[in-house]
Order: C-alpha cells, then structure tokens, then sequence
C-alpha cells in the first residue's frame, strides 16, 4: 500500500474517506469537532441519536457530509481519551483499515495519528499506524489456486501531522514503518510456507536472492559435508537422517565503519521438526513447519536494515535443517562432540534446535561480535510460561537484555527476562558426557538457555525464545512476524548510539 503525509484541514480534503477519532461518551475529537462545526452540526445530531457511542473499536460511516470534499467520513471509537496507550491505538488502526477495506475507499486521508497516545510523538504514531496497516493487510495465498478477491482493495493512506514542519518527521516514520513491514512479510511467508517447499536448500536460495536485491548484503552458504568436516558434530547429528542436507547461512550487512564490531543474529531454521527418533504426536505437527520461526525472523530483520541501509555491521546466521526420523538418525543415549569440544548426550532428539545452535553460536565467534542474539522457537515450556503474549529473553549481559526489552516496550513486540542462575545448570548434568541436552521438565525454558550458555562464553549473548509469539493456532492460524519489530528498533538503536 502508499502511505504519504500531509498538513492541512479535514473540509479541504478531496478524498474518498475521512477518517476521523470520536471517544467515550460521543465526544468528539479536535478533528470530528471541526467537521461538526462546518457541517452544521451534522455529526453530533448523528452522535445524540445513539449511533455511535465511542467505545474503541466501534466504527461509523457517514456519507455525503455538508460542507467537506470528501466521499465519506468514517467515525472511528477511541474509548476513554485518557486510557489510550500504545495498544488500543493499534488495535484503532487495524479496525479502522480492515473498515477502509470492506467499504470500497481506495484512498483515505487519517487523522487519528492528531491523536494524543500517553508518551508517544508523531514520528511513533505514524510508524506505527503504517506496520499495523501493513500487518491487518497481510494474506497468504500464493499456493491457493482463487484468491481472495476484494473488488474494491484500499491503495492509498494519507496520514496527518499537526504542522507542515512535522511532515520531514513523517516522511522519515513512513520509511521505516514500510522497511519494517517488508521484513515482516517475508518472514511471515517463510514461515507460512510448507516444508516441502521451504527446506534448509529454499532458505540458502532466499539468503542469495536479499543479496541479488540488496548491494549491502553478502551472502555465504556452508553445506553439510563441509559442516562434518569442520566438526559441528552436534548440528550434523539433527540434519543427517534427512534427505535434505543442512545448511548454514550467513549474510553479512556491513555498512558501519571498518573495524566496528558487528551485531550477530543467528536464527533455528528447523524447516520441519518431526521430533525425530522422540517423534511428536500427529495432532498439530503440520504446524511444526513454523520451527525456522527464529530463521524466518533474522531474515525480516536484514531485509528491513537493508531496506533503510542502516550504518552499522550486522551478521544474520541461519542454522537450517530438518529433523527427520530414519535409519540414520540420533537416538536417545547417543553422544555427539560440538564445534567447541563439548560432548553431549542426546537424551531426547525432539529437543534438537539447541543442537544446531550450539555450534552455530560457537562458529560465530569468528566474527569477533559486539554482541549475538539468538532467536528460536525453542521450548513449548516457554508457552507455559508467558503465553503468546512475551518472548522470553534469556542473557549474559545486562545492558544487552535492557535493551531488546526497551526495543520490544516501544515496538509492541515485547518480552520478559527469565534467569540463567547457576542452580539451573545443575539440571544439565549427565553422568556420561559434559552436558545432557535436556534438563527435565521444570523451568525448561531457562535450563535450554542454560544450555546455549555453555557456548557463549566469549562474547555478549542473549536469547530469544518466541515458541509463544511466532505464529497462532487455530482460525487465525499462521506466523505472526514476530520479533523483527523488536529486533529492526535495537539494531536501529545500536546505528544511532554509535553514530552519535
């Protein structure tokens, strides 16, 4: 969709729809006042017959309005003027687009980001008003054979800023809230996509096709003969029963000084998890093709600092397998030797992506990184724990936690932090190999972290567990995005620190 934005009076708008805030109890906003009063009173005479109570989310369509140039007025509830927060705005924009949608308005002119939202500026509301546009307008249906046919789609949004000295600041929002979007999409349509398309081979052909589009990317695929000879004994152990070979991906964006230290993301693209050997129950394993949800994830995410070409060194590393049960496959008791010498016991090989990062976490220190931030829908526990609503952050470094946990508060996309205590560890312990790869069932998000742990030791790391927020079950089955908003702001953050 074009997003742009513009300065000016709500009647001087020649547009197929105006949109415009009414809150609790059918009071009008700075806006809807203004249409009111050239309108003769129009839309409160509507307001005091019940119509519209202004409840958030509640939505009016008014046509033919006296006095304006516009087609229609859409009326939009915003609840309580002193309750709106972050949340209840995107909750407004994604109601109000999908209305848009619905009633054949191909363009809009929005005012609610004139809204006052608690501690955010125009440049946040209208981001934001852009990724959740962009995010309600999502649909995957490349592999169905009809597409939804919307006869009349909306293709132009025009938001509002209060002075034309504001629209630069605007300009810049809208840029950034597209990037974003653009790597939410493509993460949401690897995710989406079937195993049988999107294998560890598909992820290394998509790394290599962001490095055909984007000049700034440089992409490296490692395959797996070459990662057994190199000693990832843990990470072959996971890829070997299945006849699609692992893959480990790098993509490098170097576009800070030369020297700087560079941030590495490294995603789990388990491609499709069957449990392998510890095969998983049938109900629901159709949704374990969203197991590269921390791949998919790194991939927006580069897509999107590539689309602003932010100044900064950024790495994304992908570990991309599948795990499959078969005649070769790791069976509960077998003991594999990691990239940094560590012998593990496989004691369920369900629990396989902390296999392909462990060695991916300890190639990685090749790069010599500021800091690595690993993302994996790892544990089910983490479900338990938080629910869809957080990740999990899991760190060794303090500053690093506060800032992913500061870059999900101000996107939306947020996370809580689980410890890494010492007792934990204890859990790990096997009596015939240095760490078993499961530490049983309690706290079994923070005994995985535990795990990683062990392989981070020479540089700042934290972990991301999204088993929760990747993607959703059910009706509205499918992958969320989720945390390349999060991710795209501490990188975006981490550009500004060092430009300053």
């Amino acid at each position: 969709m074009e997003f742009s934005v513009k300065s000016g009076s709500p009647e001087k708008q020649r547009t197929a729809c105006i949109v415009a805030g009414v809150f609790e109890p059918r009071r009008l906003s700075q806006v809807a006042e203004q249409l009111d009063q050239i309108s003769g009173g129009f839309i409160s005479n509507i307001l005091r017959r019940g119509d519209l109570e202004g409840k958030a989310g509640q939505m009016l369509l008014l046509h033919n309005v006296p006095n304006t140039l516009c087609d229609r007025v859409l009326l939009v509830g915003c609840g309580k003027e002193r309750d709106l927060d972050d949340a209840q705005y995107r909750e407004i924009i994604t109601k109000t687009i999908a209305q848009l949608n619905e009633t054949g308005s191909m363009e809009a002119v929005s005012f609610l980001t004139d809204l006052n939202v608690k501690g955010r500026d125009i440049h946040w509301k209208v981001r934001t008003a852009v990724e959740a546009a962009e995010n309600s307008l999502y649909r995957f249906d490349q592999l169905k054979s009809k597409k939804a046919d919307i006869r009349r789609p909306l293709r132009k949004m025009v938001m509002t800023v209060p002075t034309r000295a504001e629209l630069k600041i605007g300009e810049q929002a809208i840029i950034e809230g597209q990037a974003i979007s653009q790597g939410m999409t493509l993460t949401r349509d690897l995710a989406n996509m079937p195993g049988n398309i999107c294998t560890p081979q598909y992820l290394a052909d998509q790394a290599t096709e962001l490095a055909t589009t984007y000049d700034s990317i440089k992409t490296e695929v490692i395959s797996e003969p070459e990662l057994e000879k190199m000693g990832m004994g843990a990470f072959v152990s996971v890829s070997r029963a299945s006849k699609e070979e692992g893959k480990l991906i790098a993509m490098e964006h170097m576009q800070g000084p030369e020297g700087q230290k560079p941030i590495v993301l490294v995603g789990k693209g388990i491609t499709f998890d069957s449990g392998g050997i510890s095969l998983k129950p049938g109900a629901g394993m159709d949704e374990m093709k969203y197991d590269m949800g921390g791949a998919a994830s790194v991939f927006g995410t580069m897509k999107a600092i590539a689309e602003m070409n932010l100044p900064i060194n950024v790495v994304g590393v992908i570990a991309a397998a599948e795990n499959m049960p078969g005649g070769d496959a790791s069976k509960p008791g077998d003991i594999v030797t990691s990239l940094a010498g560590i012998t593990i016991e496989v004691l369920n090989t369900d629990a396989e992506g902390r296999l392909v990062l462990c060695d991916t976490l300890t190639w990685v220190e090749k790069y010599q990184p500021e800091a690595v931030i690993d993302i994996a829908t790892l544990t089910g526990a983490c479900i338990m724990a938080l629910g869809h609503v957080a990740s999990a952050v899991l760190a060794n470094h303090n500053p690093l936690a506060h800032d992913l946990l500061n870059a999900g508060e101000y996107t939306g996309d947020r996370a809580w932090r689980l410890p890494l205590w010492d007792e934990y560890h204890e859990q790990l312990k096997s009596n015939f190999a240095d760490l078993a790869n499961i530490g049983g069932r309690p706290a079994g998000t923070i005994t995985a972290g535990c795990f990683l742990s062990n392989f981070t030791k020479k540089y700042n790391w934290a972990h991301l567990d999204i088993a929760g927020t990747a993607w959703k079950s059910g009706a509205q089955k499918g992958a969320t995005g989720r945390p390349v908003q999060m991710l795209t702001q501490y990188v975006m953050n981490r550009a500004q620190v060092k430009q300053d």
